[in-house]
C-alpha cells in the first residue's frame, strides 16, 4: 500500500495520490494504451499538430487524444502552441474505439500542480523512484556515489540525494543546483550544469545554511538588508533578504513553492527538501516570514531561490503586518471619482463606487482572488469586461508570475441575471476547492448586474456563511433587503437617484476609479451598453474616443451574440478582441451574423402572434415552445424585447412569451413584475406562479397549469396598467 504524496494517506493498490487529490498533481505518461489512461487526471504532452475543430496531443508514443476547440479558454487561432511544444491537458475519457477526448488545463506549468507523478502503466510512482535501489539506498543515508542525472521534474539528482547531516540537523542542498529549462521553479542553466559536478554538490550541501526545517533566525545572515520585492527585478543574480507575508503555497514535482508579499509587491520563492515533498511544513498562508536568498529570472518571471526561510513572530511579524496595512490603506482607496461624460447621475453615487473600487483594489494588493458575475447579456459583458480592463494592468504590476491575470481574476457570465444557488453552489466549491486544495485565500465576489434582488438571497447567503465579501453594483431593479446581505451594494434605485443609467454605464465609471490610466480605453463602452435610448452624453464620448453610431450598434451586437455562445465561459480574449483591439472587420462580421439570425427569428415569430384586446390594452402573445428556435440564437429575452421595440404603439401595449414554465414579461407601461406574479397567482392558485427575475421579466409556474396562467397574466396585466 502506498501513501498520497499529498496528504500522506495511505492509497490501496500502492498508489501515490488519494481520491480526493487525483486533480492536484500532473502525471507523465509512460504506458501504451488509451485504456490505462484516468479520466480527470492531467498530463503532460506534447502538441502533435492542429486540425480545423482542435488540437492533436500525444501522450505517450502511439497514445493520442484531441483536445477539441470547444473545451479551449480562448480562440484556436490565438493558441500559441506549436508542433512540439509541452502541453498539460486534462483526460475526459476514453471511447470505446480508443478515441481520448481532452480538456482544457489554466495550468501549463510543473510548478502550477502540486506534485508531479509518473504512471507507468498501471502503476505511479515519483520521477525518481524507477532508480536502481541501491542508488536509492545510497541516495537515502548520504552514503555511495550520487547520481548526477537530471530528473524527470527538472531536479538535478546530486543535489536531490547528496545532503549530509552535521551533528545532529540535516544541511539542506542549495536551492541554486536545483533546477534546469524543465522546471518553472527554480535556477538557471549556469547553476544546474556546475551541480553536475558530485564533489561540489556534496560540498556546498555541507555548508548550506538553509535547513530543511529552518525555523531559527541563527539560518540567516546578519548583515544583510531587507529589500523591497517591487525591485527584485532589477537584482537579478543578487543574494537578498525579503520580509513579508505568505498569500499562497503550492507543491510541485519539485520544490515548494512559496508566494509572498510584501508592501510593494509578490513574488515565488522556491525552497527545496527533495522532489515532491514539502518543505517547511510548519509555514502556512498568513504567516510572516524572513526569506535569504538568490533572485532568478526563468522564463521572464522573477523569483527567489530560498537558501534560509524563517518564520517571524512578536514585533518583527506585527511590523510586517504593519507595513502591509499601512500600504494598503494608503493604495487601496481611490484619490476620487470623476464619472465618464461627467455624468452627475453617477456622481451621486461617488461614495459607494469608491467604497466598491476600494475593496477591487484591495482584494489585488492582499493577492486575493477576484470573482466577476454578470449576465450573459450586452449590457453585463460590457460591465464585466469594464472590471476586467481595469484591474488586470494591476495584478500584473503587483505579482512577478506572467499568468498571475489568470490565476487572481476570474469573470464568469451568468445565464440568467440572477445570482441563484446554482451559480452560488458553483463558486463556493471552486473556491473552497482552491483554498484547500492550493491553499488560495477565498476570493472577493463583484456582482455587476446581478445579485440586488430578492431572487438571488440564497445565493448570497450562501457565500456568507464563508465570510466571503461581496459587492454588488447594479443600475437597474434592487431591493432595499440587499444592502445587509452584502458588504457593498452600489444602485440608483437604493439610493434614490432618479437616472437613465445602464449596468455598463456605471461599471465603466468604476473601473475608470479602480485604475484611472485605463480611462480612455472606457470611453466607448457605456454607449455600448444601452440598445435604445443612449444618452446624449454617452453618445458624444463614444464619437469623440472614435466611434460612431454605426460603430457603436455593431459592438453591441457583436457582443451580445457572442454572449450566447458558449454562455458559461469568459471569452476573455474574444471579448477583448471585438471591445478594445478590434480594427472593425470582427465586430462588422459578428454584427452581420446577429442580425441575419435575429431577422430570421424575428420573421417566424411574428407571423405566429397571437393579438388581443383585453380592457383597453393591446396584448401580442407568443407561443415560444412552438415558433421559436429555444436552442439557438437568439435568446427568448433578446427576441422579445426586439418585438417589443418592433411593435408596440401607445401607452397600453404588452408582449407576452410564454413556454412550457416560464413567460416573459414586457409592456409600454410602468408594471411591476411582482405584482403581476401575485395576482396571477390569485387567480391560478394551482399554478405556483413565482417571479424568477425581475430584470428580465421573468415568471415561472407548473407546466401543467400553462392554459390557466396565460389568463391569469392577462388579466393581472390589464389590472395593472
Amino acid at each position: 500500500m502506498g501513501s498520497c504524496i499529498i496528504c500522506g494517506v495511505d492509497v490501496d493498490g500502492g498508489g501515490r495520490i488519494c481520491d480526493s487529490h487525483q486533480e492536484d498533481v500532473a502525471f507523465d505518461f509512460q504506458g501504451n494504451s488509451p485504456d490505462q489512461l484516468v479520466p480527470s487526471r492531467f498530463y503532460r504532452g506534447v502538441v502533435d499538430g492542429y486540425a480545423e475543430f482542435g488540437v492533436f496531443v500525444d501522450l505517450a508514443p502511439g497514445v493520442t487524444g484531441l483536445l477539441h476547440r470547444s473545451e479551449l479558454d480562448r480562440r484556436l487561432d490565438s493558441l500559441d502552441w506549436e508542433p512540439g511544444d509541452e502541453v498539460f491537458v486534462q483526460v475526459k475519457g476514453v471511447r470505446d474505439n480508443g478515441n481520448i477526448d481532452l480538456a482544457w488545463s489554466i495550468r501549463q506549468a510543473d510548478r502550477e500542480f502540486r506534485g508531479i507523478l509518473v504512471q507507468d502503466g498501471d502503476t505511479e510512482h515519483l520521477p525518481d523512484e524507477g532508480e536502481d535501489e541501491t542508488d536509492a539506498d545510497d541516495a537515502a543515508d548520504g552514503s555511495g556515489s550520487v547520481d548526477t542525472e537530471t530528473a524527470e521534474d527538472g531536479t538535478d539528482e546530486s543535489a536531490a540525494s547528496g545532503s549530509e547531516t552535521n551533528g545532529s540537523e540535516t544541511a539542506e542542498p542549495e536551492p541554486a543546483d536545483v533546477g534546469d529549462d524543465e522546471s518553472d521553479d527554480v535556477g538557471d542553466d549556469t547553476d544546474a550544469a556546475a551541480s553536475a559536478n558530485a564533489e561540489e554538490a556534496e560540498s556546498e550541501a555541507e555548508g548550506d545554511d538553509n535547513e530543511s526545517d529552518a525555523t531559527d533566525e541563527n539560518d540567516l545572515d546578519d548583515d544583510r538588508e531587507r529589500v523591497e520585492i517591487g525591485t527584485l527585478s532589477d537584482a537579478i543574480g543578487e543574494s537578498v533578504r525579503i520580509d513579508g507575508e505568505v498569500v499562497g503555497v503550492r507543491q510541485t514535482g519539485g520544490p515548494t513553492v512559496f508566494e509572498v508579499g510584501d508592501e510593494t509587491g509578490v513574488v515565488d520563492v522556491a525552497a527545496f527538501v527533495e522532489p515532491g515533498v514539502r518543505a517547511h511544513p510548519n509555514v502556512e498562508v498568513g504567516d510572516a516570514v524572513r526569506i535569504d536568498g538568490e533572485v532568478e529570472s526563468h522564463r521572464g518571471d522573477v523569483q527567489v531561490e530560498s537558501e534560509a526561510l524563517v518564520l517571524l513572530d512578536g514585533a518583527e511579524a506585527e511590523a510586517v503586518r504593519r507595513r502591509l496595512a499601512e500600504a494598503l490603506t494608503d493604495e487601496a482607496r481611490p484619490d476620487g471619482l470623476q464619472p465618464l461624460a461627467g455624468d452627475e447621475s453617477v456622481a451621486q453615487l461617488a461614495d459607494g463606487l469608491l467604497d466598491a473600487a476600494e475593496a477591487i483594489r484591495r482584494a489585488v494588493l492582499e493577492s486575493r482572488p477576484i470573482v466577476v458575475r454578470h449576465p450573459a447579456t450586452a449590457d453585463g459583458y460590457v460591465a464585466g469586461a469594464a472590471v476586467e480592463r481595469a484591474v488586470l494592468p494591476l495584478i500584473r504590476e503587483e505579482h512577478a508570475k506572467s499568468d498571475a491575470e489568470y490565476h487572481y481574476f476570474t469573470r464568469r457570465p451568468l445565464e440568467d441575471p440572477v445570482y441563484d444557488m446554482d451559480a452560488a453552489t458553483n463558486d463556493a466549491t471552486r473556491m473552497l476547492q482552491d483554498r484547500d486544495r492550493h491553499d488560495e485565500k477565498l476570493p472577493l465576489f463583484l456582482l455587476v448586474g446581478t445579485g440586488s434582488t430578492v431572487e438571488s438571497a440564497d445565493g448570497i447567503d450562501l457565500l456568507s456563511v464563508y465570510g466571503v465579501d461581496a459587492v454588488v453594483v447594479d443600475a437597474e431593479v434592487a431591493d432595499a433587503e440587499t444592502r445587509e446581505a452584502v458588504d457593498t451594494l452600489v444602485s440608483p434605485e437604493i439610493d434614490g437617484v432618479d437616472a437613465d443609467l445602464s449596468t455598463g454605464a456605471l461599471v465603466a465609471s468604476l473601473a475608470s476609479a479602480v485604475n484611472d490610466e485605463v480611462r480612455a480605453d472606457l470611453r466607448h463602452l457605456p454607449a455600448v451598453s444601452y440598445w435604445e435610448e443612449t444618452p446624449d452624453r454617452y453618445v458624444d464620448l463614444a464619437r469623440d474616443a472614435g466611434y460612431d453610431a454605426e460603430r457603436v450598434a455593431e459592438l453591441r451586437e457583436a457582443v451580445a451574440l457572442e454572449a450566447y455562445y458558449q454562455s458559461y465561459q469568459d471569452k476573455r480574449e474574444l471579448v477583448t478582441d471585438l471591445l478594445f483591439e478590434d480594427g472593425g472587420n470582427l465586430a462588422a462580421h459578428v454584427s452581420e451574423q446577429f442580425r441575419e439570425k435575429l431577422e430570421t427569428e424575428v420573421g417566424t415569430a411574428s407571423e405566429n402572434v397571437v393579438t388581443e384586446a383585453v380592457d383597453g390594452v393591446e396584448f401580442a402573445l407568443l407561443d415560444t415552445d412552438g415558433y421559436t428556435h429555444r436552442y439557438d440564437f437568439p435568446p427568448t429575452p433578446l427576441l422579445l424585447d426586439d418585438l417589443h421595440r418592433r411593435n408596440a404603439n401607445g401607452e397600453a401595449y404588452a408582449t407576452v412569451g410564454i413556454g412550457t414554465d416560464e413567460l416573459y414579461l414586457r409592456t409600454t407601461a410602468d408594471v411591476s413584475v411582482r405584482d403581476v406574479a401575485a395576482r396571477a397567482s390569485e387567480l391560478a392558485p394551482a399554478a405556483d406562479v413565482t417571479t424568477a427575475g425581475l430584470r428580465e421579466g421573468k415568471i415561472e409556474f407548473l407546466s401543467g397549469e400553462r392554459d390557466a396562467v396565460e389568463d391569469a397574466i392577462v388579466a393581472a396585466v390589464a389590472d395593472a396598467f
